[in-house]
């Protein structure tokens, strides 16, 4: 254990929000998931419990490994990472379980596995982008030899996301501009982008309503007015048992499972376990979720200043800012600043797949963090013998 504990490198205070959000999830998810367990598990409460420590353990696992490989090799799985998710996105749209109306799943047949292709596509995406923003700084204000070789991939994998889930397409390709833009592409670039990303999803649009595709559109569109137009009296159920649990839980909250509309709550465990949180810690416990995400996002910008590798730097704030980007949006979703998505919240919802890829992008800038301060140490050791070589000539001399 010591020997494991002495490995254990990168930034201590990323670990730290690691170990508070899994403490975290353990006790939401054990709360929010009992009328699930009787309803499907005859009243064995602690079998979510169970099942959500292990997958967190895995998590950690997973982090514990990533952060010891030298996150240049990511730069080489980049693409490999990329090729593989257009065939497997390809294969969930065609073939993928059906949930919520929505093909997001497939099943591995043998270990009868289930996972979202979409968590496998943003990781890979992001370490993609970010080798290409590295390898083409020279080249980053050329629209055709610059930016297009970095955003066309982009565009693929959101256009091959979009028909199933078009709020994570649109995370993805929010998060993927806003590298860019730390990347320093030209605003020129990333506005006509955005333009031609409004025109395809209008487009989309149309031709969802003018052939028999299979597609989300009134999903998106009941979402959206609700939000926009929607008062007391029409709102989605879901947003309904929201607001009450959010007002229910004040300041403080009415204590650790003593939340009520996690019995009326949709996906309390999951897409709404925020509000859940709210209900059973106040106010109080919302901010401290909040400050964690926000945390990490600073102690990532720290990494991306203080790593002198362009690809490094891109990779750890890039992975932050599409984890703390969807962390915020599922809390927006919750307290209704936001119309309703089916986003969760990173290593604290209920999950499988996306706990783990959650983990392997924490674990990748963890990496990068362990690199930066074995570099540090090793300047700063150069630059100790250099004093200590300096002082003994002097004291010859003298």
């Amino acid at each position: 254990m010591v020997g494991l504990l002495y490995r254990t490198k990168g930034d201590k205070v990323i670990w730290t929000i690691v170990f508070f959000l899994s403490l975290v999830s353990l006790l939401a998810v054990y709360s929010a998931t009992g009328s699930l367990a009787y309803r499907e598990r005859g009243g064995h409460t602690e079998y979510y419990l169970l099942k959500q420590l292990t997958v967190l353990v895995m998590g950690l696992v997973i982090i514990y490994f990533a952060h010891r490989v030298n996150y240049t090799i990511y730069s080489r799985v980049a693409q490999i990472g990329f090729l593989v998710s257009i065939p497997l996105l390809i294969y969930t749209l065609a073939f993928g379980r059906h949930l919520n109306d929505a093909s997001r799943w497939i099943s591995l047949p043998i270990i009868n596995l289930t996972f979202q292709t979409s968590d496998v596509a943003k990781l890979a995406i992001f370490m993609y982008v970010s080798r290409q923003l590295s390898r083409r700084q020279n080249l980053i204000t050329d629209f055709k030899k610059g930016f297009l070789p970095i955003i066309i991939p982009v565009g693929i994998i959101c256009a091959l996301i979009m028909p199933a889930n078009m709020s994570t397409a649109l995370l993805l390709g929010a998060s993927c501009m806003l590298l860019c833009f730390i990347g320093r592409v030209p605003l020129r670039f990333l506005a006509s982008m955005v333009a031609a990303g409004a025109v395809l999803v209008v487009m989309l649009f149309m031709l969802a309503k003018l052939t028999p595709m299979e597609m989300r559109t009134k999903t998106w569109e009941k979402r959206i007015d609700n939000f926009l137009h929607g008062d007391h009296t029409d709102m989605p159920y879901q947003v309904q048992q929201a607001n009450i649990a959010i007002a229910g839980g004040g300041i403080l909250g009415k204590g650790p499972g003593n939340s009520t509309q996690r019995n009326f709550l949709p996906h309390a465990y999951s897409d709404y376990i925020y509000a859940t949180i709210i209900e059973e810690y106040g106010m109080f416990g919302a901010f401290l979720i909040l400050a964690a995400y926000m945390i990490l996002l600073l102690r990532s910008i720290r990494i991306y200043k203080r790593c002198p590798y362009a690809f490094g730097a891109f990779l750890a704030v890039g992975l932050s800012v599409t984890l703390v980007i969807q962390a915020l949006t599922n809390m927006a979703v919750n307290v209704q600043l936001f119309p309703v998505t089916g986003v969760t919240l990173p290593l604290v919802s209920m999950g499988g797949s996306s706990v783990l890829f959650t983990s392997m992008a924490i674990g990748i800038i963890l990496s990068v963090s362990r690199n930066v301060e074995e570099m540090e140490g090793k300047q700063a050791e150069k630059e100790r013998l250099e004093r200590v070589m300096a002082n003994t000539e002097n004291a010859a001399v003298a």
